[in-house]
């Protein structure tokens, strides 16, 4: 079984993109897959309850029949910071509680687990713990999801860094195009190429929220950009 945390650089970066397109090629290889979305803040209610899209989209790109529980298990109202939704929707939200939510998952014995995170690589669970600490718990190697745009090096390279600091692998990386009047954006990814040292997956070009031109859905774009052969190469 293959285990990944899928971070990134910030908030709306496209760390669910990613993360189905990755469950997508895996899936075309005739592996079979989870993702897994712990805690999502920013959730409406319907008559199955509370559901996130990026809960939805995860547990539609999982190969493995579970329930949206499963794939999502803490639903949180308001698209803020989640220890603060948290908070104020007098959420339980800790380490041990995800933790159980996880390996509840390792039952399915799938060949690629993928857990996406909220927001960047540090976002608060509590005031003492972070989804940094829950990775470093669990010993995830870490995807990073580089939004490409003003800024991107800085944030990329300190990232890097505190995924580093926690004493974790960092296993690959994505260079995610979406800012389309970005300055440089091949000097910007070369660098990263250059100082990052993991394998770069794809860079995924700028995909509006329509369909493209050439009538292909976001999820193909990025999926068609992607080789994922190596994080089933290196060992986890």
């Amino acid at each position: 079984m293959q285990q990944y945390f899928v971070t990134g650089t910030d908030t709306e970066v496209g760390k669910t993109l990613v993360t189905s397109a990755i469950l997508k090629s895996a899936i075309a290889m005739g592996k079979s897959t989870l993702g897994f979305k712990p805690v999502a803040a920013g959730c409406i209610e319907t008559t199955d309850g509370l559901r996130n899209e990026d809960g939805l989209l995860l547990h539609e790109g999982s190969s493995i029949p579970c329930s949206y529980e499963e794939i999502n298990p803490i639903t949180l109202k308001a698209a803020i910071a989640p220890h603060i939704a948290a908070e104020d929707e007098a959420v339980a939200l800790n380490i041990p509680l995800l933790q159980r939510h996880f390996n509840h998952l390792l039952q399915y014995q799938p060949d690629l687990l993928l857990t996406e995170g909220a927001g960047g690589w540090h976002v608060p669970l509590n005031q003492q713990e972070t989804l940094a600490d829950f990775c470093s718990i669990l010993k995830l190697p870490v995807i990073l999801v580089v939004a490409i745009r003003l800024g991107c090096l800085n944030h990329a390279l300190l990232t890097v860094n505190a995924i580093r600091n926690s004493g974790l692998p960092l296993s690959a990386w994505v260079a995610n195009c979406i800012d389309p009047q970005a300055a440089r954006m091949n000097e910007n990814i070369t660098y990263l190429r250059d100082h990052i040292e993991a394998p770069l997956l794809g860079i995924i070009p700028f995909i509006s929220n329509d369909l493209t031109a050439e009538g292909k859905a976001p999820l193909a774009i990025a999926t068609e950009a992607l080789d994922i052969s190596a994080l089933f190469d290196a060992p986890t």
